[in-house]
């Protein structure tokens, strides 16, 4: 496969934006080297002659990583030049060194890429404004801001995680990247308040255990924010992936457990521990056959896998709104009944789908 180079081009007619200027807790210029290097992209200039794909990005435009790699990815013809309205260019060459000297020499990208259409065969592409974002003037830093955190929702939400908890989380992310606060520092609040949460739901009153549920619903908006803050600042590790997999986990299993002797104490009987030990046992196993799924991100990014992707689609965070109705009548623990009955179907389908694709 042919390497491919991430070259930045001084943006030109832009007196008000630099590559210090910062955008969502990051200098522009970093936040365009970070997505090339998290898209797979060289950043050094060719020691070796050969073919090379060189993706040529003005200093004001922030690209997604997805969308760099699709420019790496896509058929075209060698010695041609592919330019998109931003001036972001693509050029296939046996010799790249006249296209870094264009792109040193130049004083913008517009200059450059005039240089290089004499060289090459020319080739208009569209514009994709999910694909990238041109800071053109001060006043852009915020919609540019706006447009990295709607880039940060998952297809796979549910409908209340989508239009309350990632809007929630995400107007405190615009804030927190701006700080000093660490992504693990932000799972570890999260899973703190989510383990809070659990006495209460050994109580049958319904104000204890809407106290609870409220907890618990504030522990998933805050677990979206570890995420967000570590994708917007390029901060995702396996470790913080981990370690934020196994506390929710750890979260789920203390809630669900604290219902079951909740929902024996009130029945006066044993016979709902042994629904908790079912739920809790199917929280625990299905955490482990997803957890295999989880992988380096800088590996994976935007081809992630078939199973992580049907956790996802499985396991939207919506079901905390059913606990939150049915706290509100004293009746949370009924919940561990759906999960005892879905958490081993989940586990069965997961397992099935994974030996059916050779990973069991």
């Amino acid at each position: 496969m042919t390497e491919s180079l991430l070259v930045v081009v001084a943006a030109g007619a832009t007196p008000d934006i630099t590559p210090e200027t910062m955008v969502a807790g990051l200098p522009l210029g970093r936040r365009l080297a970070l997505a090339g290097a998290r898209a797979g992209l060289a950043s050094a200039p060719p020691s070796e002659p050969g073919r090379r794909r060189l993706i040529l990005v003005p200093s004001n435009v922030i690209p997604q990583p997805r969308w760099l790699r699709a420019l790496a990815a896509m058929p075209l013809q060698p010695e041609t030049i592919w330019m998109d309205p931003a001036q972001v260019a693509v050029v296939d060459t046996d010799d790249p060194k006249p296209v870094l000297d264009a792109a040193g020499r130049a004083g913008s990208a517009a200059e450059c890429v005039a240089a290089l259409k004499g060289r090459f065969a020319t080739m208009e592409g569209t514009a994709d404004h999910r694909g990238r974002f041109v800071v053109r003037t001060a006043g852009d830093l915020r919609r540019a801001e706006s447009w990295l955190l709607r880039g940060l929702i998952k297809d796979s939400e549910g409908f209340m995680s989508r239009h309350v908890e990632r809007r929630i989380s995400l107007a405190l992310t615009r804030r927190l990247v701006w700080t000093s606060v660490t992504p693990n520092a932000t799972t570890l609040v999260s899973l703190a308040n989510g383990v809070a949460a659990a006495p209460f739901f050994l109580s049958s009153a319904p104000g204890w255990q809407l106290t609870g549920a409220l907890l618990f619903l504030l522990h998933s908006i805050l677990d979206g924010c570890d995420g967000e803050i570590a994708r917007l600042k390029f901060l995702e590790s396996p470790g913080g992936a981990a370690l934020d997999f196994w506390g929710d986990n750890s979260v789920h299993v203390a809630v669900f457990g604290c219902m079951a002797v909740g929902w024996s104490l009130s029945a006066h009987s044993a016979w709902p521990m042994v629904v908790g030990a079912v739920a809790v046992a199917g929280t625990v196993a299905a955490a482990f056959v997803v957890a295999p799924h989880m992988v380096s991100p800088s590996a994976t990014a935007g081809r992630r896998s078939v199973g992580a992707k049907t956790a996802d689609a499985l396991t939207n965070r919506d079901f905390i709104y059913l606990i939150v109705a049915l706290s509100a009548f004293g009746k949370a623990a009924w919940f561990i009944v759906f999960v005892a009955i879905g958490t081993p179907i989940f586990v069965l389908v997961r397992v099935w789908v994974d030996r059916s694709h050779g990973r069991g």
